[in-house]
């Protein structure tokens, strides 16, 4: 396949997170094109294509100079889940806290009590729908947490049915351990139980899995926390951590001490925390799908940035506080609130994102050799995906090397090689 006609953002450039102004640098060929070889990217270049390349190619997409990018990697999600959270959605409307609800038994625990009655199939197919309308969106690479089963059967069923949903998709599917999630009152010892059996054989089943907590007041504390992350260090999985949600608890100093890969959410880190993070190797992930939801909150990001720190950004798709499979949205969001350029918001949604999951030698940017997932967006600027809200998404969507999404017409046209 070979498209032309094109304008390219490659985000090609230096390994490693973007940070400060790095995040800018979309590695824009205003004119060019790119050839993909079966699953992978095999060339790049300025201007039209050799003729031969054009004769050779199985299918031509001419973007009549649309935009031409790397599909989106959302790299914090809650996606597989059962049932829903609809009535406390009015009551939220009707002025309930989030927190209060949690604290009766709602929020993530009314989440974990469907998952625990859902079967393994059932879950699997759920997230498999879900993924299907990421792509639609073009999302091509999607972490999925565990989390609402709080058992050592059900976190493990959970993570069974990502595996298996991400078996039966085009899209890379990568599983993480949310063993510490909520509290579940009820459970005697389950902190303890968490940590010493549920942990220890999602790693067992899944090695190298990495391992995540959410550390906020009515869930895990911050000595809970520290004592988990030993735990999962020593059984060699990486570490994530939900941090400073609601109240700033020391997690986010806790995770960089630690060497955690990235600390999520931030909306109520303090001004020294963050100075901190944006010094370190730790990254930052924003979820400004929650401050819209939930309580107009939303992480400062405009000032990791100056600061020089790795920023990424991703739905938290989830049945709660972040309804959203919607990448693009995400995006208008950060520049809205978040106070990002739109440039650093794609920077944020794509490479950093790959480099948060470890991933971005394989996705993130458009070079030779990495994984042909590549999104055709519906606009000749790629500042539109900051400006619209609520846009139907892309015109084209490629997933390792296959179309998997193809709203051609008049503007875009497809014709074979």
């Amino acid at each position: 396949m070979l498209i032309h006609r094109a304008r390219l953002l490659t985000l090609a450039g230096p390994s490693g997170p973007r940070r400060g102004r790095d995040l800018r640098d979309l590695g824009v060929i205003p004119h060019g094109w790119i050839r993909l070889d079966r699953e992978r990217i095999a060339d790049i270049g300025t201007g039209d294509p050799p003729p031969h390349l054009l004769q050779r190619a199985g299918a031509i997409i001419d973007a009549r100079h649309r935009v031409v990018m790397p599909a989106f990697v959302d790299c914090h999600t809650h996606a597989c889940w059962a049932g829903d959270r609809l009535d406390e959605f009015e009551m939220k409307i009707a002025g309930t806290d989030y927190l209060d609800i949690l604290r009766a038994g709602g929020g993530i625990m009314s989440t974990v009590r469907a998952v625990r009655q859902a079967a393994q199939h059932e879950l699997a197919e759920s997230l498999l729908h879900r993924l299907e309308r990421m792509a639609h969106m073009g999302t091509a690479t999607v972490e999925v947490k565990s989390g609402y089963g709080l058992t050592p059967e059900d976190e493990i069923k959970m993570l069974r049915a990502i595996r298996e949903a991400a078996s039966r998709t085009p899209l890379r599917v990568i599983p993480t351990f949310l063993g510490a999630h909520a509290i579940d009152r009820d459970r005697p010892d389950f902190v303890e139980e968490t940590i010493n059996v549920t942990l220890r054989a999602a790693a067992q089943e899944f090695p190298g899995i990495t391992a995540d907590a959410f550390c906020e007041e009515g869930a895990w504390s911050l000595d809970e926390t520290r004592r988990y992350f030993e735990e999962a260090a020593a059984l060699g999985c990486p570490i994530r951590v939900h941090a400073d949600q609601f109240h700033s608890l020391g997690a986010a100093r806790l995770a960089v001490d630690m060497g955690a890969v990235s600390v999520d959410h931030l909306e109520a880190t303090t001004p020294r925390d963050l100075e901190m993070l944006a010094r370190s190797g730790t990254m930052a992930v924003a979820l400004p799908g929650c401050g819209f939801h939930l309580n107009g909150r939303y992480a400062p990001a405009r000032a990791l940035v100056d600061a020089g720190g790795a920023l990424a950004i991703a739905t938290n798709c989830n049945p709660g506080s972040s309804p959203t499979s919607s990448m693009p949205f995400i995006i208008a969001l950060a520049c809205r609130h978040l106070r990002l350029a739109p440039a650093e918001a794609i920077t944020a949604a794509t490479y950093n994102a790959a480099c948060v999951l470890r991933l971005d030698d394989e996705v993130g940017s458009l070079e030779p050799g990495k994984r042909a997932d590549i999104q055709i967006l519906d606009a000749t600027d790629e500042r539109e995906l900051a400006f619209e809200v609520a846009a139907p998404g892309p015109r084209v969507v490629i997933v390792d090397g296959h179309l998997i999404l193809d709203r051609f017409d008049d503007a875009c046209a497809v014709e074979p090689g």
